[in-house]
Protein backbone atom coordinates (compact mmCIF):
# COMPACT_ATOMS: atom_id res chain seq x y z
CA UNK A 1 0.00 0.00 0.00
CA UNK A 2 2.41 2.73 -1.24
CA UNK A 3 0.99 5.91 -1.96
CA UNK A 4 -0.45 5.39 -5.68
CA UNK A 5 -1.78 1.99 -5.43
CA UNK A 6 -3.00 -0.99 -3.25
CA UNK A 7 -0.97 -4.20 -2.64
CA UNK A 8 0.50 -6.05 0.33
CA UNK A 9 3.07 -4.03 0.89
CA UNK A 10 3.67 -1.90 4.06
CA UNK A 11 3.08 2.12 3.50
CA UNK A 12 5.56 4.92 3.28
CA UNK A 13 5.26 7.77 4.87
CA UNK A 14 4.12 10.62 3.09
CA UNK A 15 6.50 13.05 4.73
CA UNK A 16 9.65 11.23 6.35
CA UNK A 17 10.05 7.75 4.41
CA UNK A 18 9.47 5.85 7.16
CA UNK A 19 8.13 2.34 7.07
CA UNK A 20 6.57 0.30 9.89
CA UNK A 21 8.71 -2.16 10.76
CA UNK A 22 8.00 -6.24 12.37
CA UNK A 23 6.13 -9.04 10.86
CA UNK A 24 2.84 -7.61 11.31
CA UNK A 25 3.83 -4.29 9.89
CA UNK A 26 0.77 -3.60 7.29
CA UNK A 27 -1.80 -5.07 9.83
CA UNK A 28 -0.28 -2.41 12.50
CA UNK A 29 -0.20 0.52 10.19
CA UNK A 30 -3.47 0.21 9.19
CA UNK A 31 -4.22 0.70 12.66
CA UNK A 32 -2.12 3.70 13.43
CA UNK A 33 -1.06 5.22 10.53
CA UNK A 34 -2.96 8.16 8.64
CA UNK A 35 -4.56 7.51 5.32
CA UNK A 36 -5.18 10.15 3.36
CA UNK A 37 -6.50 10.26 -0.45
CA UNK A 38 -5.00 13.65 -2.46
CA UNK A 39 -5.63 13.83 -6.31
CA UNK A 40 -6.67 10.44 -6.52
CA UNK A 41 -3.76 9.44 -5.02
CA UNK A 42 -3.75 7.40 -1.53
CA UNK A 43 -0.53 9.09 0.84
CA UNK A 44 -0.15 7.15 4.33
CA UNK A 45 1.74 9.19 7.27
CA UNK A 46 3.37 7.54 10.01
CA UNK A 47 2.21 8.25 13.61
CA UNK A 48 5.25 10.49 14.57
CA UNK A 49 4.56 13.19 11.73
CA UNK A 50 0.81 12.62 11.93
CA UNK A 51 1.50 14.09 15.49
CA UNK A 52 3.80 16.55 14.79
CA UNK A 53 1.33 18.10 11.44
CA UNK A 54 -1.60 17.61 13.03
CA UNK A 55 -3.02 21.08 13.13
CA UNK A 56 -2.18 20.62 9.45
CA UNK A 57 -4.06 18.03 9.14
CA UNK A 58 -6.98 18.86 11.04
CA UNK A 59 -7.09 22.57 9.28
CA UNK A 60 -6.95 20.61 5.45
CA UNK A 61 -3.73 22.25 4.98
CA UNK A 62 -1.89 20.96 1.70
CA UNK A 63 0.65 19.01 2.70
CA UNK A 64 3.24 21.69 0.88
CA UNK A 65 2.57 23.93 3.33
CA UNK A 66 3.65 21.02 6.33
Amino acid sequence: MTAGGEGSAAPTCASCGATPSGEDALARARLTWSRAVERGRESWTCPDCSRRHLRSIEGKLDPAWW
